[in-house]
């Protein structure tokens, strides 16, 4: 696997990746992630060009699909210094599948090379690119919080200790275990569609411990949140994911 040429960020504009998940279905996710980088006074843009990353179709063995719409975000970003995505998973899709998707094409795959060198996740932009751990954040009351480490955010990135030392920073925040916090919820983007019995099953397992647990259960990427909250809303469940963004922008003043 081809390592990205990474440069520090401090001082760069960002350019905001929605995703087209977080644009559909959580737009709350976008707002909060601007508040936050606004408050470290960090200059953003959103080159509204942008649109999906191409996973679904790069999944699903569709390539020349994927790569006509992977094109499109290319193209959006390709003046961007540094890219900040709410996703750990499309940020994974960018940064180790694209020279995949490109391998026959020598120009785009040096121009997705460059884009692989400017993506980060949020958490992983403000922990590991900017070295900032406490944002300031207080939340009026005591609250408990544990995380579900969504597949593509914790094997592909690496990610996961970052959010939690960012949540640990907040005043009147307390982090514990999820149990099988490292699990797979079963969405898997396509798997869920082509294995639904699976994928309900495995759900069903992660929601159990969800609702087992004592606190509010946090994750990385939106995919994991629209499916397991799916499921819970089906029960009528009072329990809900959140997006990290959401509880960090709650805290700022």
């Amino acid at each position: 696997m081809l390592s990205p040429n990474r440069e520090l960020p401090l001082g760069k504009k960002v350019s905001l990746f929605v995703t087209c998940m977080v644009d559909a279905l959580f737009p709350e996710v976008g707002i909060a992630t601007v508040k936050i980088l606004e408050h470290l006074g960090i200059a953003v843009d959103f080159p509204k060009q942008q649109t999906c990353c191409g996973q679904p179709g790069y999944n699903g063995g569709y390539w020349n699909e994927a790569r006509h719409v992977a094109d499109k975000l290319l193209a959006a970003f390709q003046d961007s210094e540094v890219i900040v995505t709410p996703s750990g998973s499309c940020a994974a899709m960018i940064r180790h599948e694209y020279q995949h998707l490109y391998a026959d094409d020598p120009e785009k795959l040096a121009q997705s090379q460059k884009l692989a060198g400017k993506i980060w996740e949020l958490t992983e932009f403000l922990v590991d690119g900017l070295g900032i751990t406490d944002i300031g954040a207080r939340l009026p009351d005591s609250q408990t919080f544990a995380f579900h480490d969504s597949c593509h955010a914790l094997r592909h990135m690496g990610l996961g200790s970052q959010a939690r030392t960012l949540v640990n920073n907040i005043e009147n925040a307390n982090l514990i275990d999820l149990e099988g916090h490292d699990e797979c919820c079963g969405f898997g983007g396509l798997f869920s569609v082509k294995m639904p019995d699976v994928s309900g099953a495995m759900l069903a397992e992660k929601m159990a411990k969800i609702e087992a647990c004592p606190a509010q259960v946090l994750s990385l990427d939106v995919s994991c949140m629209a499916h397991i909250n799916g499921g819970l809303a089906k029960k009528s469940s009072q329990h809900q994911v959140r997006y990290i963004a959401e509880i960090l922008a709650a805290g700022l003043a």
